[in-house]
């Protein structure tokens, strides 16, 4: 791989790329020739990416277009035939670095420090006692664990020796965490006494030994255990086995909202490629950088934030409650660590500005040099919020992508210019395009959000779908109005591309309000709503109804000290009449107890949409969602609505 420069990466990968007919950067702003190449020739791109990463492989690609893409067809694309690796190749070429590789924050502020001198002796340990347990290649390994530094050597070992990994967080019980971990039938389980979370102790002793058993009885690790202890105290040389490109790395599931959560299957290969061009083409992160992203182990961004390593950066993990003991807790921990690329969610970052944070003033954030925020469309006003408040130094990226891909379709992307309230580039190889229902290509407008062309990342397969059913019928079997796409990828998004090339989105095509025939994301509500002081949190849906009818209510919950009285409820009217659209004003605001999500922060729209509609037919898992008891109050109002 080239060395860090001045400058964005990409630039310097389009020169290196010349002679697979990349564009040249003859200006700052040739991004877009940039992107239009790596979509048009995906087989030329992807095979520069290789070279100009310098992948580690036992068994490199075969000239040609052919031994990149051998058949493009999706799903099931074929990428890299023959090709043997292993991701654990990856971060190892970088053991010989100075400095910390890992790097884990507890609550309680104590540090836990992996340099990359001891990270191969590490690996190399823990996977001869994987293989001394009987693990395989292409067995399961699993992991019940807060968001430790250990983690990522447990990581780190399954995939050296050619297993499959997944993991949650241990605020799932360990019913919900079998419903997930339990669909690789696994031979070890990792994990470990409990965490701080809000300033209390969580004991998970008792959770662990119940999910063993309903696992199946693996062998236990508990990476604050004593054997465990001894295991790390004797380095070893890591053995790490070579696999197919496409054999599986992890399996991440989805939510798991309704019905039995679905295992999405990365490979290897998809795996590597991805995370390098988007940590280094678009995040710009190399040796160097510190990153962190705040997340769990159930989220995709976890995985995400480990690909750091493959570029030589420093990941920081945090275990605890990102607002503890207030909400300047991960700013600190920006400062303290000189973190270069922080990564977090909308949410935190209108916490902090309802708590009236000044991070540039208060801390020193001389080092850091771009926000990232994903999880839900990051709003305009963030945008200058970040830029008046934590720097103007500091680059915001707004992404969207998926546990799908385990990577950004789009985001912000170094040394290009981003609007706020839009994601500035369409990330290099993604095909991406905004379809009318007809399937015309959309400039400007609203359109549901397609690729049509495959990417390394995309799943290799659902886990436990052998006829590859459940994983046609996730993004490619959907009716458009004059026929059936059957190879393009559907992801379910309303988003507008801009004349620029820059993205908005809107929310989730399948949770659309369509109300007097004009479509408007959710997103678009929340920025509003969310944005007065009187509101914590807002949820908005629109249900079809007897005759044509239509309901639309706004649910919100408050800050302390306000009530949702007619003074309140007119000031939210008149937010989303004056700055959206008159004929997106809901129909009711009501004050709700909560607002239910996944495990992973994502707003429960589409099944409560169903349960307020009065569909009984909803099968909602309550392991997957955080606030499980919300369910019969949501129940209770859809019954409580007389349509008129």
């Amino acid at each position: 791989m080239a060395a860090h420069i001045e400058g964005p990466q990409w630039r310097r990968f389009a020169a290196a790329s010349a002679r697979y007919g990349a564009p040249p950067p003859t200006r700052p702003g040739d991004y877009p020739a940039l992107w239009e190449w790596s979509v048009q020739n995906p087989a030329r791109f992807w095979r520069a990416v290789w070279d100009y990463f310098d992948i580690a492989a036992a068994t490199g690609p075969a000239p040609g277009d052919g031994g990149v893409l051998a058949d493009p067809t999706m799903p099931g694309a074929q990428w890299f035939p023959g090709v043997r690796l292993n991701y654990v190749d990856q971060v190892l070429r970088h053991g010989s670095r100075g400095g910390a590789a890992v790097i884990g924050i507890d609550e309680d502020g104590t540090r836990t420090v992996i340099d990359w001198a001891e990270l191969p002796g590490r690996v190399g340990a823990v996977a001869a006692e994987l293989r001394r347990l009987g693990v395989r290649p292409g067995d399961g390994v699993v992991a019940y664990l807060p968001d430790i530094a250990e983690a990522v050597i447990a990581f780190l070992a399954t995939a050296a020796v050619g297993a499959v990994w997944s993991s949650c967080g241990q605020d799932y019980a360990p019913e919900g965490a079998a419903a997930r971990l339990g669909q690789l039938d696994p031979k070890v389980l990792f994990s470990c006494d409990g965490y701080r979370f809000n300033g209390r102790w969580i004991d998970k002793r008792a959770d662990t030994a119940e999910l063993a058993g309903l696992l199946g009885e693996p062998a236990v690790l508990l990476l604050d255990g004593e054997d465990y202890r001894t295991i790390a105290a004797r380095p070893a040389t890591p053995e790490v086995t070579p696999v197919p490109f496409d054999h599986p790395l992890w399996v991440l599931f989805t939510s798991g909202t309704t019905g039995r959560p679905k295992g999405i299957t990365h490979g290897h290969g998809g795996v590597v490629l991805e995370h390098l061009k988007a940590a280094v083409l678009h995040a710009d992160l190399g040796p160097g950088d510190v990153f962190f992203w705040q997340t769990a182990l159930s989220w995709m961004m976890w995985n995400f934030r480990v690909g750091g390593l493959l570029c030589g950066a420093t990941v920081v993990g945090y275990s605890g409650h990102p607002m503890y003991p207030d909400a300047d807790r991960l700013w600190q921990l920006v400062a303290d660590e000189g973190v270069t690329y922080f990564g977090t969610s909308p949410g935190q970052l209108l916490a902090s500005r309802k708590a009236g944070l000044h991070p540039g003033r208060q801390h020193d954030l001389s080092r850091l040099r771009a926000l990232g925020s994903t999880g839900s469309p990051l709003p305009a006003d963030l945008f200058e919020w970040v830029t008046a408040e934590v720097g103007e130094q500091v680059e915001v990226s707004s992404i969207s992508g998926g546990t799908d891909v385990v990577t950004a379709f789009a985001g912000g992307t170094t040394g290009v210019p981003a609007v706020p309230g839009e994601l500035a580039t369409r990330y290099l190889g993604v095909d991406l395009h905004s379809w009318s229902p007809r399937r015309e290509p959309l400039i400007g407008e609203v359109g549901e959000m397609v690729i049509t062309a495959p990417m390394p990342s995309m799943p290799v397969r659902f886990w436990d779908d052998p006829e590859g059913k459940r994983y046609r019928a996730a993004y490619f079997d959907h009716e458009w109005e004059d026929g059936p796409a059957p190879g393009v990828w559907r992801h379910g998004d309303w988003v507008t591309v801009t004349d620029r090339g820059s993205l908005v989105i809107h929310g989730r095509s399948d949770a659309t309000l369509n109300r007097h025939g004009i479509r408007m994301g959710s997103a678009d509500i929340y920025e509003v709503v969310e944005g007065l002081d009187a509101v914590t949190e807002a949820f908005v849906v629109g249900i079809d109804g007897p005759g044509g009818a239509y309901w639309m209510p706004l649910f919100v919950t408050l800050a302390d000290g306000h009530d949702l009285d007619d003074a309140l409820i007119d000031t939210i009217r008149t937010a989303i009449r004056t700055r959206l659209s008159p004929r997106h004003v809901p129909d009711d605001v009501i004050a709700a107890p909560g607002i239910p999500h996944t495990r992973t922060g994502k707003k429960l729209e589409v099944p409560v949409t169903a349960i307020l509609a009065g569909h009984s037919e909803v099968s909602m898992d309550p392991r997957a969602i955080d606030r499980p008891d919300l369910i019969d109050w949501y129940r209770e109002q859809g019954r409580r609505h007389t349509w008129t």
